[in-house]
């Protein structure tokens, strides 16, 4: 009887597919989240007001479609920048009225969502809070859109779970972001699960982000992996771009200069072309 029971919920969950088409598209300001490769680019912190609207105005020029900054940072080490807190988000507003760029950026307290929604035109749930799921709750009350990256040893199964946390308390904007997960691997910072983007896209509705920086940590694999991640069907990316990578508090070696930042979205937009000129011809 309970077996019975399980698989009726099963059927019912809110991430699963009802068919084989179906897709969910989010709105953002003018942006449609899942109709077209979404970038969103900016730096690992938000460290000034300088940095952070030179940084803005840069991935704006290069063709991104929304704005990253981390205001809190959960860090490894407790000694670590943990972020700017309340004026970190103040200052992301300032880039957003600079640029127009959508804001994303991330909660990592449940008692905070409230008003980091505020601010955020996206709330992201990082890796180490996958599993959170007073906070994931929390998201799920809000109207803003939820960027849910994958636990660094979370499964499918797992993964899909958390966002039906989310979906359940009532919002059903939710964005799925492999970001790589921990492996014996050592000279990677993480192992990109690529295979992960078709995976899940077959068991679920909802859009699926690759991020490359943190999905390998290191820079020169970044723009393979993020050609990879087109070819493998993503819905965007997130690629984090500081001014001056080496001066970085947070994350210096996988963050590119704007100047590379804008070769690489030629690169990536002529990729993202082909693609779908094969598809409308059937190819």
């Amino acid at each position: 009887m309970r077996n019975d029971w399980l698989i009726r919920m099963d059927n019912l969950r809110l991430v699963k597919k009802t068919d084989l088409h179906q897709k969910t598209t989010i709105n953002i300001n003018d942006l449609r989240i899942g109709e077209s490769l979404t970038v969103i680019a900016g730096p690992c912190s938000v460290e000034s007001e300088r940095q952070t609207i030179e940084t803005a105005i840069k991935v704006k020029e290069a063709g991104a479609d929304m704005l990253r900054g981390g205001a809190f940072k959960p860090r490894t080490s407790p000694y670590a920048f943990q972020g700017l807190g309340l004026e970190g988000l103040k200052i992301l507003e300032m880039a957003k009225r600079e640029t127009g760029l959508p804001i994303v950026t991330e909660a990592v307290d449940p008692r905070d969502v409230s008003w980091v929604s505020e601010f955020a035109d996206v709330i992201q749930i990082g890796a180490r809070n996958m599993q959170n799921f007073s906070l994931l709750k929390e998201v799920g009350r809000i109207d803003k859109p939820v960027l849910l990256k994958r636990g660094m040893y979370s499964t499918l199964a797992e993964w899909l779970n958390c966002a039906e946390y989310i979906l359940a308390e009532g919002n059903p904007n939710v964005m799925l972001c492999e970001r790589g997960i921990r492996t014996f691997e050592t000279y990677t910072r993480n192992t990109l699960d690529l295979s992960m983007v078709p995976a899940i896209k077959s068991e679920t509705h909802l859009p699926v982000f690759v991020d490359p920086s943190h999905g390998t940590g290191r820079k020169h694999l970044i723009e393979s992996m993020i050609m990879a991640a087109i070819s493998a069907g993503t819905d965007g990316l997130i690629v984090e771009v500081h001014i001056n990578p080496e001066q970085a508090m947070s994350d210096a070696r996988q963050q590119f200069t704007p100047e590379e930042f804008s070769a690489i979205m030629e690169k990536a937009r002529a990729l993202e072309a082909f693609y779908k000129n094969n598809e409308k011809s059937g190819k």
